[in-house]
């Protein structure tokens, strides 16, 4: 059964490409036959539920409802629309299967009772199909009274009117021939080794018969139906590397110049304040860089300036700009949090870059280093966001207006007109500074009274019309504030 999740997890794509279905051989009888039927005429007592029959669509309806199938719930998407549903069932016409849903419980296989095993691969990639099947019939087959026995079935192709279209015998169980250089092998591993020894390491990893052809340099191995992973000659090379062990592989020259590495400033000033808003109760997200045009200004009744930069082929209309705030992100990531209790306040943040059009830059576009964070409960908490502003400013020693003092570098915070916030419960935080400060100076060294004010951000109560079903379809009350982080920490 693990093997067959892995499988299912990883080449067959959470069953989108091959859905692999194991069956008690001697309570059926064949020739077995997969076809479509109705889905309302689909009726069999699935493994699940073993205490009445259900039709297709009724059955996927309950494993979209019922919390104890959560487990294949996101199966049923793949086939739920469809008006046929896919059936594997015997002579009889009893159902074996619902590929790629779930098996009948006729045919399940019962421990210290079942002695031969049918196992069909359904698929929608002909390839993979043969892998995964071979896969699973060299795995099971170790465990075979006699051992490594397989009995091969034939798969009758039917055309429309009943004819035989083809024919193919499964499990094909082939085995193919592969090659490396031998000055490849010891060139990437960085080892000399002789071509006995590295046929010896292949053999090791179940790569053999390996041989050595003197005259081209070639390795050869013999790659069987278990190593489909084996696509290149790098793998080749991979695996005489893990054979031979990675902790005898010899270490390349120290280089002749000695460089202490670390953070940017920016990335290790980030980090630091990632940790003082979580000891702020706040619960750190991270959301697409991509989100849909309307989500970046419309959704949050802003205009469209024209600063995003737009992609020229989207996938689909999720992706058509790059954020140009953090906003939307942290909005739809409460949207998706409903069940969480509100009584204490749901608070997340995010510290992330957003990207500006910039034509003074190299490539058209410059990132900027934002924080942002939310609250939503019961209130609307405006004093919690107002009270995360002035710790994040308390952290970087700049002082409120009020309490400047001599200090030629404070905040203040002012009326702003950001339609994203509720008319009177909304505001801008303006960091005043000396000129020569954003050089690197520091504010007591700079000459004369010349100051510049640069606008952080804003924050306050989200407007209710931007919580609003059609846009972020939130219940409760919210407070929100973002800041662009490059000013503060002086890298600007």
């Amino acid at each position: 059964i693990d093997l067959q999740d892995k499988l299912h997890q990883n080449i067959c794509r959470m069953r989108k490409l091959v859905a692999i279905g194991t069956h008690d051989l001697d309570v059926v009888e064949g020739p077995f036959q997969y076809d479509a039927q109705p889905r309302d005429e689909v009726s069999f007592v699935p493994l699940t539920e073993e205490d009445k029959e259900w039709t297709g669509k009724a059955l996927l309806d309950h494993y979209n409802t019922d919390p104890g199938c959560k487990h294949l719930k996101p199966y049923t998407k793949l086939i739920y629309d469809c008006p046929n549903y896919p059936v594997i069932s015997d002579a009889k016409g009893r159902v074996m299967s619902m590929p790629p849903i779930i098996n009948g419980a006729h045919s399940r296989i019962q421990k210290g009772k079942t002695t031969n095993v049918f196992i069909e691969c359904t698929a929608t990639d002909l390839t993979k199909a043969h892998i995964v099947l071979d896969t699973m019939v060299t795995m099971f087959s170790e465990y075979c009274s006699e051992k490594f026995s397989v009995e091969p079935v034939d798969v009758i192709y039917e055309t429309a009117d009943g004819g035989v279209e083809s024919t193919e015998t499964t499990p094909r169980l082939s085995s193919r021939m592969a090659e490396a250089q031998l000055t490849d092998i010891c060139s990437v591993i960085g080892v000399e080794l002789d071509a006995p020894t590295v046929c010896e390491l292949c053999t090791k990893m179940q790569l053999g018969p390996a041989s050595y052809d003197e005259a081209t340099g070639t390795i050869s191995v013999t790659v069987p139906p278990t190593r489909s992973d084996i696509l290149h000659a790098v793998d080749i090379i991979e695996d005489v590397a893990i054979a031979y062990g990675f902790n005898k592989l010899i270490p390349g020259e120290v280089p002749p110049t000695q460089t202490v590495g670390g953070p940017l400033p920016l990335n290790h000033f980030s980090d630091q304040l990632r940790d003082e808003v979580a000891r702020a109760g706040f619960t750190e997200v991270l959301t697409h860089g991509l989100c849909m045009t309307r989500e970046n200004f419309d959704n949050l009744r802003r205009v469209n300036d024209g600063s995003a930069v737009q992609l020229s082929n989207p996938a689909n209309e999720e992706y058509e700009v790059v954020r140009t705030t953090l906003l939307p992100g942290l909005l739809k990531t409460l949207k998706h949090n409903k069940s969480m209790p509100v009584k204490d306040g749901i608070k997340f943040y995010e510290i992330s870059d957003v990207v500006l059009q910039d034509t003074n830059a190299d490539v058209g576009a410059r990132n900027e280093r934002h924080l942002a964070a939310t609250y939503a409960g019961l209130t609307d908490g405006f004093e919690v966001i107002h009270g995360l502003v002035d710790r994040v400013m308390q952290l970087n020693l700049v002082k409120p207006e009020s309490q400047k003092g001599d200090s030629a570098t404070y905040y203040k915070i002012q009326a702003t007109e950001d339609q994203a916030y509720y008319e009177g419960r909304r505001a801008e935080v303006v960091l005043v500074r000396p000129v020569a400060a954003a050089a690197g100076a520091a504010a007591e060294e700079a000459k004369g009274d010349e100051v510049e004010e640069i606008v952080l951000g804003t924050f306050g109560a989200v407007h209710p019309l931007v919580l609003a079903k059609d846009k972020y379809d939130l219940q409760n009350p919210c407070s929100a504030v973002e800041l662009n982080l490059e000013p503060l920490g002086g890298f600007c």
